[in-house]
């Protein structure tokens, strides 16, 4: 805390149009880390926080001044066939019990890979090795972070940020894998 301390308080005399914020968070001193930073750096420019991208985190980041965000962890589970959902939490499509799912990926998405690929198939992609499953997880994911986000921060302006916060995470972290 000390040093991030002294690094925020060095880095606020400077004159940068915004800050990137980083360096090995754990899950239990991510929001402690960056509420402290940002009580120090001037609160009209932007801050990026790196390696922020699993949806609790993203919300954590939020609540902790951060503006912008960016991670591999969609891409990186995406990879292995892990989907990010908003009304199943994260599932691992090369399950057993996805091979015969002709339904869509995630009911509350409009991207690609949703649009014209079903469960089944992708785990019938992830299964035989195909990186075209690897690639359409990862457009998934990437749209869901993206739709996150946009979420989040229509919330923050009508004033339901909370609510929002609450009725997302209680479905997400209820069913997730």
């Amino acid at each position: 805390t000390d040093l991030r301390k002294q690094s925020a308080e060095e880095m606020a005399r400077l004159d940068f149009d915004g800050f990137g914020i980083g360096g090995s968070f754990s899950k239990e001193d991510l929001g402690e880390s960056l509420r402290v930073v940002n009580e120090i750096l001037p609160n009209d420019k932007p801050r990026h926080l790196l390696g922020i991208g699993e949806p609790e985190d993203i919300f954590m980041g939020v609540e902790n001044g951060g503006d912008t965000f960016d991670c591999v962890a969609p891409t990186r589970i995406g990879r292995t066939g892990t989907i990010y959902t908003f009304t199943e939490g994260k599932l691992d499509l090369r399950k057993q019990r996805f091979a015969r799912d002709f339904g869509k990926p995630d009911a509350h998405c409009d991207c690609y890979t949703r649009t014209n690929y079903t469960r089944a198939y992708l785990n019938h992609l992830m299964r035989a090795g195909e990186m075209l499953g690897a690639h359409l997880c990862s457009i998934h994911n990437l749209h869901f972070v993206v739709q996150l986000t946009e979420r989040i921060r229509l919330s923050i302006i009508d004033g339901t940020y909370a609510k929002f916060k609450e009725s997302f995470m209680s479905t997400y972290k209820l069913r997730a894998e």
